[in-house]
């Protein structure tokens, strides 16, 4: 399938789910790697010193290993990973994407920590319910240039995974990630008319007001994204997704995972098909992040 095509063809309904490998592209080699910034809070906390996140052990575990394992009495090691966030900056490709996405009015969610994106694009930071605000869960605050009316149809940046800025929000552990997937759970299946699933509110329930919106609603395409077994969260969201769309089959948006390098492991392709992804293999790195998304 040829990107230029598809963006062309289904930016009216789309999001964009945009992961690490932006930052990765064109970069110094570690220098926005997740496992070596890891693997340094693990060598300052313990005296273990591994080169390498070991087999039989997912990077959230890894973290959650870290937390129990560390020396230190009193610690915030999400505050020390976002430390390992200053100075990123954004280069062209940052660029190229968030205005292809602003022209286009397409909503952006990342989940990546750091401000890169929304400081390319001269964004200010909104919350679509100030007086319910938490910084430990900011789903429904959002990078934009104006208040956003629907997060669906707007262009904005939104963080799934936390903001560098508020370091409780940072999800970086398994037991972080089975926190976001309660608190999802309830916003989706509890709520009596309010739930996603009611027939009387469908654009009117609990998380109609934030990121969760897009995932339900949108075509999601996704970019710089590994999408592995480590990412508990969002893929325990595209298994709800997909049963919501067997429910509702009229509803059934679709989805698409960009991609280049290596090829995907069978499991990858088992679980993106199951969830009804269609998966686009790109030439090169050079192809998936250039001029398709010139405007």
């Amino acid at each position: 399938m040829n990107l230029k095509a598809l963006l062309k063809n289904n930016h009216a309904h789309m999001a964009l789910i945009i992961g690490n490998g932006i930052n990765r592209y064109n970069s110094d080699a570690g220098l926005s790697s997740w496992d070596a910034m890891l693997l340094e809070l693990w060598e300052r906390h313990t005296h273990d010193e591994p080169k390498d996140i070991p087999l039989g052990i997912s990077l959230t575990e890894f973290y959650d290993a870290l937390d129990l394992s560390s020396n230190a009495v009193s610690k915030n090691l999400q505050k020390e990973f976002c430390c390992f966030l200053d100075g990123w900056q954004a280069k062209e490709h940052h660029l190229r994407l968030m205005r292809w996405a602003q022209q286009y009015a397409v909503p952006v969610l990342t989940t990546n920590f750091d401000e890169t994106l929304s400081d390319c694009a001269g964004l200010q930071l909104h919350h679509t319910d100030g007086v319910r605000f938490t910084d430990f869960y900011p789903w429904s605050s959002y990078f934009a240039a104006q208040a956003s009316n629907d997060p669906a149809q707007e262009f904005a940046i939104w963080h799934i995974n936390g903001i560098k800025r508020y370091s409780r929000s940072i999800r970086l552990g398994l037991s972080h990630y089975m926190g976001s997937v309660e608190r999802a759970r309830a916003l989706i299946h509890k709520g009596g008319d309010k739930r996603l699933y009611s027939e009387k509110h469908q654009g009117q329930w609990n998380g109609c007001n934030t990121w969760l919106q897009c995932i339900f609603n949108n075509d999601l395409v996704f970019v710089g994204l590994g999408l592995d077994t480590s990412e508990i969260f969002l893929r325990w969201l595209l298994i709800e997704r997909a049963k919501y769309f067997k429910t509702y089959p009229t509803r059934r948006r679709a989805a698409y995972y960009l991609h280049a390098g290596r090829d995907l492991s069978q499991g990858q392709v088992i679980f993106l098909k199951s969830v009804g992804c269609d998966i686009v293999k790109l030439p090169s790195y050079d192809r998936l992040y250039g001029d398709a998304w010139l405007v």
